[in-house]
C-alpha cells in the first residue's frame, strides 16, 4: 500500500491549511477535551469557557485514506507540521472553520496554537492528550451556540484540517518513516541489561558458582523462519538498506531456528503489532515490508503473543 507524504508548496500562495473543521471523527484518531472555567476561575463569571483542545495535526501519523477503489495511507513530517502551523496564524486563518467539512461556521476562533517540544511538562500532559513530539496542537474558542450544544451532546470530537497540500509517492524508505521504523527496532538494546539480569535461571548447579541457565526457546514454526529468510533475501536484492543491525541479526537467528529469549519474544511481539501498518506484501521493496519479514511476519507475530500467553506473560 502506497504512503504519500503531504508537503507545501512554496511556489502555490494557496499551499496550506485553509481551515479547521470540527467532526465527529478526526482522521488523525485524536479526540480533543472540552475545557472548563477551571484553570483561572473568575469571581464575576462562573460559566464554561468554551474551548476546546485538541491536535490538529500529528507528525508521521499514517492516516488511512480510500479514494474509489486505491487504498493509501498520507502522513506530515515534522517540518511540514511546523510550517502549516506557522503559515495557518500568518495568513490570518484563525476564524476559518467548518463543520464535518462542509458547512463554513461562525462563531468559532483559534485563540491559541503550540508545537509540543516536550513529552513530559507540554500543557497537553495536563489534559491527558499523549501525543508526540511536534504535534500542532490549537486551542478553539467556540462562541456557536448549535456547536458547543454538539459538543455537549458527544457529537463532535476532534478537529481536522482542511487545505491544499503538494504530495509525493513514498514507500516507508521515506526517511522519517524509516527511522520511525528503526526507533522501534532498537529498543531492543535498551533490554539488553534486562534480559541478561531478569532472564538467567538459576538452578543448582549456577549456585554452586559452575553454570548458569538461559530461558530461551526455538519452538517457532517454519513460517517464522521462512519469513526471516525472505526478508533477508528481499534485503540483499535492495543492497540491504533496510533495517537495522538489530532487524538484521534477529533475522538471521530466526532463519537459523536459533533460540531466543522471552525478552526478545516480546520485543518480537511488540515490533511486530506496531509496525505490522508498514507491510505491504505487494511492495516487496519497501523497507516496511522487508523489516516485518525480518522480523517473521505475520507468522511471528501469531507465535509470539501465542508463546507469550502460554508463558503467562500477557
Amino acid at each position: 500500500m502506497d504512503i504519500v507524504e503531504l508537503f507545501i508548496d512554496d511556489e502555490n500562495e494557496y499551499s496550506g491549511i485553509d481551515a479547521i473543521s470540527v467532526v465527529e471523527n478526526p482522521a488523525i484518531e485524536e479526540d480533543f477535551v472540552a475545557l472548563k472555567n477551571q484553570e483561572f476561575k473568575l469571581a464575576e463569571v462562573d460559566a464554561e469557557k468554551r474551548i476546546l483542545m485538541g491536535p490538529a495535526l500529528i507528525p508521521n501519523k499514517p492516516i488511512y485514506r480510500k479514494n474509489e477503489d486505491k487504498e493509501y495511507y498520507i502522513y506530515f513530517s515534522k517540518n511540514t507540521v511546523k510550517k502549516a502551523s506557522e503559515l495557518f496564524l500568518m495568513r490570518g486563518k484563525q476564524n476559518n472553520s467548518t463543520f464535518e467539512h462542509q458547512t463554513p461556521l461562525q462563531g468559532m476562533s483559534v485563540v491559541e496554537s503550540w508545537l509540543v517540544e516536550d513529552d513530559k511538562q507540554d500543557k497537553s500532559r495536563k489534559y491527558g492528550l499523549d501525543v508526540p513530539v511536534g504535534t500542532w496542537m490549537v486551542s478553539m474558542k467556540v462562541n456557536n451556540e448549535e456547536v458547543w450544544q454538539e459538543v455537549k451532546a458527544g457529537k463532535i470530537k476532534g478537529f481536522s484540517i482542511e487545505g491544499y497540500f503538494a504530495d509525493k509517492i513514498e514507500s516507508p524508505q521515506d526517511k522519517s518513516i524509516k527511522d520511525e521504523l528503526a526507533e522501534i527496532e532498537n529498543e531492543e538494546a535498551e533490554y539488553l541489561l534486562a534480559t541478561i539480569k531478569g532472564i538467567i535461571k538459576k538452578d543448582k548447579r549456577y549456585k554452586s558458582g559452575k553454570t548458569m541457565e538461559l530461558e530461551s526457546y526455538s519452538d517457532y514454526p517454519s513460517g517464522v523462519k521462512n519469513n526471516a529468510k525472505r526478508g533477508l533475501e528481499l534485503n540483499e536484492k535492495v543492497n540491504n538498506k533496510c533495517a537495522t543491525q538489530v532487524g538484521k541479526v534477529r533475522a538471521q537467528q530466526l532463519a537459523q531456528g536459533k533460540p531466543i529469549s522471552v525478552q526478545t519474544i516480546k520485543r518480537m511481539h511488540s515490533y511486530l503489532s506496531r509496525a505490522e501498518t508498514y507491510y505491504d506484501e505487494g511492495d516487496t521493496k519497501a523497507c516496511g515490508t522487508i523489516s516485518y519479514l525480518l522480523w517473521g511476519g505475520k507468522a511471528g507475530k501469531s507465535w509470539s503473543e501465542s508463546k507469550l500467553k502460554e508463558l503467562g506473560v500477557i
